[in-house]
C-alpha cells in the first residue's frame, strides 16, 4: 500500500497546478479553486481503479474537477445556466484537444481559417469562457442562436481536424 501512496503522491504533485488553474478559471475564484482541488484529487485517490487510463490523466481530473464545482454550485444554491451544464461533455472534446498542448496550433490555424460569426462565437465560449446568454448579447441574438452556432462552429473544427488527421 505504501507503492500506491507515493505513487498517487507523484500524481498529486505533477498535476495539482493544472487541476488548480483548470478550477480558477472556471470559478474565477481562487479560494474555492483551493477547496475543490482538494476535494478533486480525494476523490480521485477514492476512485483511482476506475481510471481505465483511455484518456490523459489530466483530463480524468479536470472531470472530476468540473463535477466537483457543479456539485458545490448546486450546494451553494446559485444559479447554474443548464444550457452550459447540459453541453458540457460535449465540450470535453474540444476541452481535452486544449488541454493537449500540441493540438493547439492546429486548432488556432482551423479558427484563423473559420467564418464569421462561428470563429467569434467559438473563441468567446472557449477562450474567453463565456456563457451562451453573455454570447447572445453581444450578438443581439437569442441563447439558443449562440449555442447553435457555438455547435456548429465545434463540430467544423471536429471536422477538419479529422480530415487533417486522414
Amino acid at each position: 500500500m505504501a507503492g500506491f501512496g507515493e505513487e498517487f503522491e507523484k500524481i498529486y504533485m505533477r498535476y495539482f497546478n493544472d487541476v488548480f488553474l483548470f478550477l480558477k478559471k472556471l470559478s474565477k475564484d481562487e479560494s474555492i479553486a483551493e477547496e475543490i482541488t482538494s476535494e478533486t484529487f480525494f476523490k480521485a485517490m477514492r476512485s483511482i481503479d476506475t481510471f481505465r487510463g483511455d484518456t490523459d490523466i489530466r483530463v480524468w481530473l479536470c472531470q472530476i474537477a468540473k463535477n466537483c464545482y457543479f456539485s458545490h454550485l448546486k450546494r451553494q444554491q446559485r444559479f447554474v445556466d443548464i444550457t452550459d451544464i447540459e453541453f458540457a461533455d460535449s465540450i470535453d472534446t474540444i476541452e481535452e484537444q486544449i488541454l493537449n498542448r500540441s493540438d493547439v496550433m492546429q486548432i488556432h490555424l482551423l479558427l484563423h481559417n473559420l467564418e464569421e460569426p462561428y470563429k467569434e462565437v467559438f473563441m468567446l465560449r472557449v477562450f474567453g469562457e463565456l456563457s451562451f446568454k453573455q454570447i447572445a448579447g453581444i450578438f443581439q441574438k437569442t441563447d439558443n442562436w449562440a449555442c447553435v452556432t457555438y455547435h456548429r462552429a465545434r463540430n467544423k473544427i471536429l471536422e477538419q481536424m479529422e480530415a487533417n488527421n486522414d
